[in-house]
């Protein structure tokens, strides 16, 4: 049994600094955005406010559990719970947004589904983390911090007095 991963909390400002970091990153303009659900919405909605992007489509990925293994659950196909059609892809210059790359299967599902949609993808996260990547030395396009821990974002965090009282987070 592994060891549960650190935790670090994000505040609102620290979010505020990594889209700021990002915004000059970014090497050619976009003109849609494909924001993942659920971790994407809010880092992906500040991006499009920020860029001026108004083509914001949405993407709900499942990798459902098949088997009591988890190295084998790492090989079961994605379920694409909701994705755009293809004529909303094809040809846009297309910024796929998560809040953070772990494993890497889902925005990596995703890039591959919009390239085959013919639209031109490249993929942004607030996080990246190395050590739990799959793919290699395949990263990002564009992030803003590496980590090793698990990221709590401010969006996470359960905000009724039951939970504070319950002691969750």
């Amino acid at each position: 049994m592994q060891p549960e991963p650190r935790r670090e909390m994000i505040t609102w400002q620290e979010v505020d600094k990594l889209i700021d970091y990002l915004l000059p990153q970014f090497r050619r303009e976009f003109t849609a955005m494909v924001l993942i659900t659920r971790g994407g919405i809010i880092p992906g909605g500040m991006l499009a406010e920020a860029m001026d992007i108004t083509h914001i489509l949405t993407a709900a990925v499942d990798f459902p559990a098949q088997s009591k293994t988890e190295k084998s659950n790492l090989m079961v196909w994605p379920e694409f719970i909701q994705f755009p059609a293809e004529d909303k892809l094809r040809g846009r210059p297309t910024l796929i947004v998560d809040d953070v790359w772990g494993s890497g299967r889902t925005i990596t599902a995703v890039k591959n589904r919009v390239s085959a949609a013919g639209g031109f993808s490249e993929t942004c996260v607030l996080h990246f983390n190395p050590y739990r990547n799959l793919f290699g030395s395949v990263r990002p396009d564009y992030y803003a911090a590496v980590t090793d821990a698990r990221i709590v974002y401010p969006w996470e965090i359960n905000r009724g007095t039951d939970q504070v009282l319950a002691g969750e987070l």
